[in-house]
């Protein structure tokens, strides 16, 4: 297999972390003096990637310059995609990259910034691969406002918005979820692709990768990969980075 790739989304303007993000992008905040982007490369390395994509946009040049010094510090080749002109969120941002991401035949790992857990890459990318997928989405069960909907065989079936009952994907109503036996189970953050899936995204512009996996759910694998037991922790919030002090030891092989 070729040497893998990985792309840290870390573009957003991080409002839910404000005052912390005044004068600095989320990725630059810290939590036990390491920020968010160097505990994602300092992961993705210990899995054995060899480059990664990292999006700006958000104090773009001090993202630059902390990518030099990480570069150095880490021994890893890191890559910038520049969002200056325009915030693409995850899947414009990941179709813009897409020259720098493409270019071999292995899986593509994509990790939101934000999001800190003790996840085993590579049993997530064993199940990617005996799965045959184009895409394979970490997925757990805890509270939030917006799921993916599951069939028995963990293939995407679409998307739901419990508190309004709004459907998205292969999905006529909110009731046909419980008719067929289908789970409901919140995305992780983190994701596979194969490298075949980037000239398959129709959507232009600013949109989420979300977007482009029900889109593609109706003809391709788009398969969940369960990891409940794992520690897991959206840190783009004051009140859930500060409970994230002392995971980073675990965090971290």
């Amino acid at each position: 297999m070729d040497k893998m790739k990985a792309m840290i989304f870390a573009a957003g303007l991080g409002t839910r972390l404000r005052p912390l993000t005044n004068d600095r992008p989320k990725a630059l905040v810290e939590i036990d003096g390491m920020s968010l982007l160097e505990i994602q490369l300092r992961k993705l390395k210990a899995f054995g990637v060899e480059q990664v994509v990292v999006n700006i946009y958000h104090f773009a040049e001090l993202m630059e310059e902390r990518v030099k010094v990480l570069r150095k510090r880490l021994g890893i080749e890191i890559v910038v995609s520049d969002e200056r002109e325009l915030l693409l969120e995850t899947g414009g941002g990941l179709k813009k990259a897409a020259k720098l991401l493409i270019g071999n035949f292995s899986p593509i790992l994509l990790v939101n910034v934000d999001i800190i857990s003790n996840l085993n890459y590579d049993l997530l990318l064993s199940h990617h691969l005996e799965s045959k997928s184009l895409a394979t989405l970490a997925l757990r069960q805890r509270q939030t406002s917006r799921y993916l909907v599951w069939d028995n065989r963990l293939q995407l079936r679409g998307w739901v918005h419990q508190g309004t009952g709004k459907v998205r994907g292969m999905l006529n109503s909110y009731e046909e979820i419980a008719v067929n036996g289908w789970q409901i189970l919140a995305f992780s953050g983190i994701q596979i692709i194969s490298p075949e899936m980037v000239p398959l995204i129709r959507q232009e512009g600013m949109f989420s990768i979300i977007d482009t996996f029900l889109d593609l759910a109706s003809t391709e694998r788009i398969r969940g990969y369960r990891h409940d037991d794992d520690l897991w922790l959206d840190v783009g919030k004051p009140e859930t980075l500060a409970r994230a002090v002392g995971m980073i030891k675990q965090i971290l092989p």
